[in-house]
């Protein structure tokens, strides 16, 4: 889920390497009704600011009736607060922009590689 058009880009360039199917959104309300629509999703990348429905309340929305795909916020800030954030709204874990490549998918292997 990002709005940003380039950040987009450089998030789905590693995700395609590693996933059969990638599907995105630009809202927080379309990213809910796509993991809605979606039930077996298994990875949610969320930005945190976003039109419509910010990813904090999109993220409390998905877990509503999700509660097993894995969410990991990404954002702009680097602070200590937004991780803690993330954790409450129902993220399992955070990364900050700019993003890395190498640390994204080490991110996606901690829960997938088990």
């Amino acid at each position: 889920v990002e709005d940003d058009e380039v950040s987009e880009i450089l998030l789905e360039k590693p995700i395609r390497r590693i996933s059969e199917e990638v599907l995105k959104a630009k809202t927080g309300a379309e990213a809910v009704e796509i993991a809605r629509s979606n039930p077996d999703i298994n990875l949610i990348l969320m930005d945190i600011r976003l039109p419509e429905m910010g990813g904090y309340e999109a993220v409390r929305q998905i877990r509503k009736f999700n509660k097993n795909v894995v969410i990991i916020a990404q954002t702009a800030y680097g602070l200590s607060c937004d991780k803690e954030k993330a954790k409450e709204a129902g993220c399992n874990d955070y990364i900050s922009k700019p993003i890395s490549k190498d640390e994204l998918l080490s991110l996606i292997h901690k829960y997938f590689n088990k």
